[in-house]
């Protein structure tokens, strides 16, 4: 079996998100399974900018065939002040403006395009749903199309240009339930193959003594919120949130927040703003935690929630987000708040009841390892991928 991979950029430097799961899934169907993977990709690296970073040419990363391509153009300036004016009422935009809107977006990069088309992948795969790469190429591919949307609740899905992107795929891989329910309830996707599968985890090392020190704690509780630190994943709320909490509640309780910085949040004695950090770091850090905190709204899976409870503590999750509250209500293995009262109380609990932080991990834990161990999803992967493209075959007959 031969698979194409096209995302917006791929790179073992990109961490996180749709193309670090895009990554994650390739690198094990060539390792566990033996099938044959490329990666068709621009050379962006920065996802703000889609400005060339790699050579545009081919390379081997961990086994899986990498071809970049140059990108005509990346993100263009206009295109933030366009979005005001298109996505307040996204589904009465036409075709035309739905195509600016992609093209300004970026990354706009048509030899992507022509090499999915022209490949001979038994299935091309694409990885997320938002960018030119998806929009243009899913319809050029046709049925050999399989599309991860990585979607979430947000005014760009409403955009008319993807219905036809959602319709021209013949299968469909959701994170979620939730994902599958939101895409259900606004494409007409009912006779498309799907599955709900999410991403597989796998335990690191990591001392949580060495990651205290690193972050200056010693042996002051803490909380934990790891990735991209941005006002756009919930930071900004959550670090207002915390310094409300340490002004009603005085005490050692710290906040970190591990991360690329894109936006740091107010400077807070509380608050320990520890930028990047390995893996050895990230997995102490994720063992000593009083528990993790993912404030974003917008997940589509959110890999360091089973990350967490593999490392063995519970999570505490915005409860407007439908990721990461569904996997909370599914597995018993943490809280959500949808404001400033419910986070209060649910930092009192975990903050305060040891007891509760076990049985809330030891769920988290069994959730994790019925449903998202690479085994497990690689297998459930394999005989949906292999279903999709015997009916590519019996369809060329």
């Amino acid at each position: 079996m031969k698979i194409a991979y096209v995302v917006p950029r791929y790179g073992l430097e990109v961490l996180g998100g749709a193309e670090y799961g895009a990554r994650m899934l390739a690198e094990r169907l060539v390792s566990m399974l033996g099938w044959e993977v490329e990666i068709i990709t621009t050379c962006a690296l920065d996802a703000g900018t889609w400005a060339d970073h790699y050579p545009a040419a081919e390379v081997d990363i961990n086994g899986v065939r990498v071809r970049r391509f140059s990108s005509e153009a990346g993100r263009h300036p206009a295109f933030e002040g366009y979005s005001r004016t298109v996505l307040p009422q996204p589904a009465e935009a036409d075709d035309e403006t739905c195509r600016r809107w992609i093209e300004l977006q970026g990354p706009v990069c048509p030899d992507v395009i022509d090499a999915a088309r022209h490949g001979d992948a038994d299935l091309v795969v694409f990885y997320p749903y938002l960018y030119y790469p998806t929009v243009h190429g899913v319809p050029a591919v046709g049925r050999r199309a399989v599309m991860h949307p990585a979607a979430h609740d947000e005014p760009p899905l409403r955009l008319p240009i993807f219905r036809d992107v959602f319709a021209a795929a013949q299968g469909l891989v959701f994170q979620t339930y939730g994902e599958r329910r939101l895409a259900e309830s606004l494409f007409a996707i009912g006779d498309r193959a799907q599955i709900v599968m999410g991403l597989g985890v796998e335990e690191g090392d990591g001392d949580p003594a060495a990651a205290a020190g690193a972050f200056g704690l010693d042996d002051r509780p803490y909380l934990l919120c790891l990735g991209r630190v941005d006002d756009g994943k919930g930071v900004g709320m959550l670090a207002r949130y915390f310094a409300e909490y340490k002004a009603r509640r005085p005490g050692p309780l710290a906040l970190v927040f591990a991360g690329p910085v894109v936006q740091r949040p107010p400077d807070h004695p509380d608050i320990v703003v520890a930028g990047p950090v390995d893996e050895a770091v990230k997995w102490g850090a994720l063992r000593g935690c009083t528990g993790l905190v993912n404030p974003s709204y917008f997940e589509a899976f959110s890999i360091v929630l089973m990350e967490a409870w593999t490392a063995g503590v519970p999570v505490l999750v915005n409860g407007h987000c439908l990721a990461t509250r569904e996997h909370c209500e599914r597995s018993g293995g943490g809280l959500w708040f949808e404001g400033f009262a419910e986070f209060e109380a649910a930092v009192d609990r975990l903050a305060g009841d040891a007891e509760v932080r076990a049985r809330l991990a030891a769920a988290g834990a069994e959730y994790v390892e019925g449903n998202f161990r690479w085994p497990v999803i690689i297998e459930r992967y394999e005989r949906f991928l292999t279903a999709c493209a015997l009916r590519v075959r019996r369809n060329a007959d």
